[in-house]
C-alpha cells in the first residue's frame, strides 16, 4: 500500500470528486425502471423490500404481490401492514410447488396473484410495484412470459416494476432497466441451519 501524505489524499480526493461530477452531470433522465433481482443467492426478496422502505421513505405508493409467500407469516407484511396508506402488501401464495403438489391450483393462484399485479401497475395511483417470486411462477410456465412483458411494457413512464426469483428468463432480463444477479458463496442452510425469522421471513 502506497503510503500518501494528507496533501496527496486530498489533492488525489479532488481529482476523483471533480471525475465523479463531470459523469454525473451527464445523468439527467428520470424514468420508472423495470428492475429484476435473480439468481441463486439470498437477497432478491430482500432487496426489493429495502427499495419499497425507501419509497415508503419518500411518501410513494407501492404495491406488493408475493406468489409464494403467503403461506408463511413474515416479518415485513407486519411492518407494511403499519403503512397502510403507502402500501397494500398481498401475499398469495400458498408455499412452493413442491409443498402443494397441485400443478393446477398452483397456476389458479398464480393467474389470481397475477391478476392484482396488473391491476396496480395499470392503476396511476402506484408509484412502484413488487412482484415478490413472479420468476418462480414463470419458470414453471404457470404465465406466458410474454403476458407478463406486455404488461411491464405498457406501464406508465414513471412506474417502476420490481421482479424477484431464481431463473429470469432472458426476455424479462432483456426488456428491464436493471438486473441484479445474487451470487451464493455461502449459506448456514447448508451447514444445518434452518430458515429464521428476520433473516429468511
Amino acid at each position: 500500500m502506497i503510503e500518501r501524505t494528507p496533501e496527496q489524499h486530498s489533492e488525489k480526493m479532488k481529482k476523483k470528486q471533480a471525475a465523479h461530477d463531470k459523469i454525473m452531470a451527464t445523468k439527467t433522465q428520470e424514468k420508472g425502471l423495470l428492475i429484476v433481482h435473480t439468481g441463486k443467492g439470498k437477497g432478491k426478496t430482500t432487496a426489493a423490500l429495502g427499495m419499497v422502505v425507501r419509497a415508503i421513505g419518500h411518501g410513494k405508493k407501492v404495491g406488493v404481490v408475493q406468489f409464494v409467500k403467503g403461506a408463511m407469516t413474515t416479518g415485513e407484511k407486519t411492518v407494511f401492514d403499519a403503512f397502510p396508506h403507502n402500501v397494500e402488501f398481498k401475499a398469495m401464495g400458498e408455499g412452493f410447488t413442491w409443498n402443494t403438489q397441485d400443478r393446477t391450483r398452483d397456476i389458479a393462484l398464480a393467474r389470481e396473484a397475477w391478476h392484482e399485479v396488473k391491476r396496480m401497475i395499470a392503476d396511476p395511483a402506484y408509484d412502484m410495484v413488487l412482484a415478490d417470486e413472479l420468476n418462480i411462477v414463470l419458470r414453471y410456465d404457470y404465465l406466458p412470459v410474454e403476458e407478463v412483458l406486455e404488461a411491464v411494457t405498457a406501464r406508465s413512464a414513471m412506474k417502476h416494476v420490481l421482479i424477484t426469483g431464481r431463473n429470469a428468463p432472458d426476455a424479462l432480463i432483456e426488456a428491464a432497466d436493471l438486473v441484479t444477479e445474487m451470487t451464493l458463496v455461502k449459506h448456514p442452510f447448508r451447514s444445518g441451519v434452518k430458515a429464521q425469522p428476520g433473516i429468511e421471513f
